[in-house]
């Protein structure tokens, strides 16, 4: 252990003993500035512990339509609870647990609306679509020792639903689930596609190839902010098919093409001067990642640049949902892991690559980005 680590180590286990002695919280509980730091601190400490209940709060506004029914406000309890089939008392008492987590608001006695947070989910459809989506990481984290202790042998309601990480576990489910995956993805990749338009330039990009891009959101959003663009969509056969389709209705079919194919198994398509992997990287274990940078390094000319953009570990101010959330996301999804820019680098210049550079965003907890140059 170097001096500096063990400078580190003595002083977090020095600064935890004071926080955990009961007659330093008495002191620090009693003094002014002292009291607002304990303060926000134990408010912390109890988001902690009820935040499992929140998110179920949430949850209920998203499934009942309560978000929507909020829209035509100000309405009493007893009309609320006539449009979303519970009693007064029971849409009274979702009621009022919004309210602090400003879902509602009351702005008079008995006429509830929309609050702030509230407005934000009520006009999004894809923020609730993960809700929706949620209930299956609810489920697997009912019990969270019992689903690290599977250590990924067993299926999971998430792997299920992932159709490539339910093939992991032979589940005999897969493709079922195709529709819903990806509404939920054309629902949600606008969250990614911003980070990215409002982040990167695309004017000396001739020809963008999106890798697992599904049925092409995300380059429908480029391709309509950028229309000189050339687009190219690699996907499973089935999958490439109907997203060339769609996207070519959206920007024209001369600006679009289809790429059928396995990006572990098949050969890249040669030819574009950027490739894109949204969301796609942190979805794999580090050997399949690492293979699948080396399979886009060998398609790409020198002076080519590859483009990742997806949640990452170890962002300043996004710590919780790289590690926290994602965390154990991917691990009851079974497959794939959070990974930090200077890990997602270090796998870069393994596979070929000759530089690679952070692109700052301004919401990371929907985004961070790498680029990279052959």
């Amino acid at each position: 252990m170097s001096k500096w680590t063990a400078f580190k180590v003595g002083y977090v286990t020095r600064r935890n003993r004071v926080f955990a002695s009961p007659k330093f919280q008495h002191w620090a509980a009693r003094l002014p500035i002292i009291k607002w730091i304990a303060r926000s601190r134990a408010d912390a400490a109890f988001d902690l512990l009820a935040g499992f209940a929140y998110s179920q709060v949430l949850r209920a506004f998203v499934e009942s339509g309560l978000f929507d029914v909020l829209k035509d406000g100000p309405l009493s309890a007893a009309a609320i609870a006539a449009r979303i089939d519970l009693s007064e008392s029971a849409a009274l008492t979702l009621l009022r647990a919004g309210r602090p987590l400003m879902l509602s608001e009351e702005p008079a006695p008995d006429q509830w609306m929309l609050g702030e947070q509230g407005a934000v989910f009520a006009s999004n459809p894809g923020v609730q679509a993960m809700v929706r989506h949620h209930r299956l990481l609810y489920a697997d984290l009912a019990d969270p020792l019992g689903l690290l202790r599977a250590d990924r042998q067993e299926p999971t309601a998430l792997s299920r639903f992932w159709t490539y990480a339910g093939a992991l576990h032979g589940a005999s489910e897969r493709g079922t689930d195709t529709a819903e995956y990806s509404q939920l993805m054309a629902a949600s990749q606008h969250f990614v596609a911003d980070e990215v338009l409002a982040s990167v330039g695309f004017r000396d990009v001739e020809r963008l190839l999106d890798v697992g891009g599904g049925h092409g959101a995300f380059l429908r959003h480029i391709g309509a902010a950028w229309p000189h663009l050339t687009l190219g969509l690699f996907d499973l056969p089935e999958v490439a098919e109907t997203g060339a389709k769609l996207l070519g209705e959206a920007l024209g079919a001369s600006r679009v093409t289809g790429h059928p194919g396995n990006f572990f198994k098949d050969s890249m398509p040669q030819g574009y001067d950027m490739v894109s992997l949204i969301r796609i990287l942190h979805d794999h274990d580090d050997a399949p990642a690492q293979s699948l940078l080396a399979n886009i390094r060998t398609s790409l000319a020198p002076g080519a640049q590859l483009l990742i953009a997806e949640p990452m570990a170890q962002i300043p101010g996004a710590e919780p949902m790289g590690e926290a959330f994602f965390g154990l996301y991917l691990w009851a999804m079974g497959s794939g892991r959070p990974r930090s820019p200077a890990e997602i680098i270090a796998m870069l210049h393994a596979a070929g690559f000759a530089s690679a550079r952070v692109v700052a965003t301004a919401q990371p907890v929907n985004a961070s980005i790498i680029i990279a140059r052959a």
